[in-house]
């Protein structure tokens, strides 16, 4: 169980009954986010088959402040382009219980804007 106090449980908790109802498939991979202190991370998932098909992160970009909104974006635009090479176009968005706001509402738009559909 998590206790009132420990916000990143409390994210966790969130996760969980997120994911209950999210599930990608090869078609319609799941687009999975991580937010560390530093970096930010996205992965398109394949649950179906358990593979991760790509994945973008701002540790990998090399970005001058690789955590901030300006990243995350990059990060998503990343993702995007990565995605279209492997012909895919529409995901489902797991939000990984973090609030739909700065960092990963910047990503998702990105993301958007590459071409993705979700």
């Amino acid at each position: 169980m998590y206790t009132a106090f420990d916000k990143n449980a409390q994210r966790k908790h969130r996760h969980v009954r997120i994911r209950a109802k999210l599930s990608g498939t090869a078609e319609c991979p799941r687009v999975s986010i991580f937010r560390s202190n530093k970096f930010i991370y996205a992965s398109l998932i394949d649950d179906a088959n358990k593979k991760t098909l790509c994945s973008s992160s701002s540790a990998k970009l090399n970005l001058e402040n690789p955590s901030n909104c300006a990243a995350a974006a990059a990060v998503g635009e990343d993702l995007a382009k990565k995605a279209s090479e492997l012909k895919i176009s529409k995901v489902v968005f797991d939000r990984s219980g973090y609030l739909y706001h700065g960092q990963i509402k910047a990503l998702a738009e990105a993301c958007r804007k590459g071409g993705l559909v979700f």
